[in-house]
């Protein structure tokens, strides 16, 4: 059901939750104030952007969503896929590129697949969420060190290369306060939990670029005076080579926002002792990113790190949220021109305690040891990631991680043959008479380990009068193997032989149900378990010797 959780949190509400709400809510917002700014210009875009994505899209999320605490707005694994397109397609290709993500994200809430996209296999996720944040790190380095380049280049090996090149031009007013910004952020809470250790570096950096009247750059030098005021809509000019071309970006920054969303949602779950309602959330997202880039916005989804913190500070339901969207929105209509005074070089240190915190390094390490296969899927979409495209590395890596899981669930499927001499007890057991070979299929059926059985099948010398197949462990039969057992039909009528299918259970009875296999076997020759098909079969020996017809019908039932 599509209700938010907005809606239901509200019953029972009282003055008490609403106090605690609002405190969180305005903590939030001003953890996001940096951050939304850093975002967006290592996206490639204006500061406002930033803050135009964290208003609309904070405020949309919290009050549409299924989570009764998530907060949305932009977030640093964006950072990769944005900056490609506006180098590549513009801000107005951004726009529509988010806009049809939006659309894909409803679609996907609507047709209730918000269970489905979170079974992303962990190799997959921990790769490109580790090579993102390598590429956040890297794209930081020239205000980290103060470089004088005037443009860094999209490319990693190039960026890297650019960055070599002018290492002698560092500056040491932007390394220190870099530095500073890092040891701000990741000791302040040591001091005081109240003011978010962003905010304190943000603050305590910029005043002392003022004051020591540092020449550094500034977000005023490199974009202007931030606008106080909030955008009108403006509809992009959209064509239909234009989505085209943006389909796979399109369809990256869906899959991307859903898993970030959907896995901060499960975070914030445990946290709190609730439930999220994952479709209603993914329809929340869709709205989001169809609405935000009217104003201007980039791409948002949950935000892990400020869902956490509105958690702490005592936030339990959407209400907080609003509050944090609305936080933003004083503070950019009131306060908005005093943010041209940051640093560059304190973005780019808030942006690699980030891109630390993203890396996930000591999981990246401890699934070096896991098997050769996962660490395959691990390091392709790893590097993917930093050398190619953040939409290449999910793609190849979701269709290695699927190649390995069938050749696991193929290698998980057996087949075995009853011969004399392998398993002699159970044939005498089971009195099976001279011409009839059983095989048995213990797994899923399906085109992964379709090959298996062909292979075993293969090495029968002699048709023989009866093949049982005994199928009572198989609980998935897919096309394939459905295919598998057409051809054993048809080679049946070829060589004379009656094929048994015994201990059918109702998915594969289903799959031959809907298929035209049933027409073409005979109900007899369907039983319940592998004695009753050791009786038919001496039956259709029976009437074998007897000039009847043992072996399948014709098609058509002639």
């Amino acid at each position: 059901m599509i209700l938010p959780k907005l809606v239901t949190t509200l019953r029972g509400y009282d003055r008490t939750q609403f106090t605690r709400d609002v405190a969180a809510g305005v903590i939030v917002g001003i953890v996001a104030l940096p951050l939304a700014i850093a975002f967006a210009i290592a996206s490639g875009v204006g500061p406002q952007a930033g803050l135009y994505t964290a208003i609309i899209a904070g405020f949309l999320i919290s009050a549409l969503g299924g989570s009764r605490v998530q907060i949305g707005g932009p977030t640093g694994a964006f950072i990769v896929i944005v900056y490609g397109i506006v180098q590549q397609h513009g801000v107005g290709g951004l726009t529509v590129a988010t806009m049809m993500a939006g659309v894909i994200l409803i679609a996907l809430g609507l047709a209730k697949m918000g269970g489905v996209i979170k079974y992303i296999p962990h190799p997959v996720t921990v790769g490109f969420t580790s090579g993102i944040a390598v590429v956040i790190a890297s794209g930081q380095l020239r205000d980290f060190f103060g470089l004088a380049l005037e443009s860094v280049p999209a490319e990693f090996v190039s960026k890297i290369e650019a960055l070599a090149e002018h290492a002698g031009t560092a500056d040491t007013a932007s390394v220190i306060l870099a530095l500073s910004t890092v040891i701000i952020v990741q000791t302040a809470h040591r001091i005081t939990t109240k003011v978010p250790s962003p905010f304190i570096a943000l603050i305590l950096t910029t005043g002392a670029a003022h004051l020591l009247h540092l020449d550094v750059t500034t977000i005023g030098s490199r974009f202007g005076v931030i606008d106080a005021s909030f955008p009108a809509p403006q509809f992009p000019s959209v064509t239909i080579h234009t989505m085209l071309s943006l389909v796979g970006a399109a369809f990256a920054i869906a899959a991307l926002g859903g898993i970030e969303s959907l896995l901060s949602a499960v975070v914030a779950d445990g946290m709190i002792g609730s439930r999220h309602r994952s479709n209603t959330e993914l329809v929340a997202q869709g709205v989001a990113n169809v609405v935000t880039p009217l104003f201007g916005g980039i791409p948002a989804t949950g935000a892990i790190a400020r869902t956490a913190t509105n958690i702490r500070a005592g936030g339990r339901t959407p209400v907080a949220g609003l509050v944090h969207a609305v936080t933003l929105l004083l503070i950019t209509l009131f306060a908005g021109q005093w943010a041209s005074l940051i640093p560059m070089a304190t973005l780019a240190g808030i942006l690699m305690v980030v891109a630390y915190n993203m890396s996930e390094w000591r999981t990246f390490r401890g699934l070096l040891s896991a098997p050769r296969g996962d660490i395959a899927v691990l390091l392709t979409t790893f590097f993917l990631t930093v050398f190619v495209d953040l939409t290449v590395a999910l793609g190849v890596g979701m269709v290695l991680a699927s190649f390995l899981f069938i050749r696991q669930m193929g290698e998980a499927t057996t087949v075995r043959s009853f011969t004399d001499e392998e398993d002699d007890r159970a044939l005498r057991a089971l009195d099976v008479p001279p011409g009839v070979l059983i095989y048995e299929i213990d797994g899923p059926f399906f085109f992964g380990a379709a090959e298996k059985f062909r292979d075993t099948v293969a090495e029968i010398e002699r048709a023989p009068k009866v093949l049982i197949l005994h199928v009572a462990r198989v609980n998935v039969l897919d096309a394939t193997g459905l295919g598998v057992i057409r051809d054993l039909v048809k080679q049946g009528r070829k060589d004379r032989t009656a094929l048994i299918l015994s201990g059918v259970h109702s998915q594969p009875m289903i799959a031959l149900g809907k298929s035209d296999l049933l027409d073409e076997i005979d109900e007899d020759n369907l039983v319940p378990s592998l004695e009753a098909a050791v009786k038919r079969a001496r039956e259709l020996i029976a009437m074998r010797n007897t000039g009847g017809h043992p072996v399948q019908k014709a098609p058509g039932g002639a």
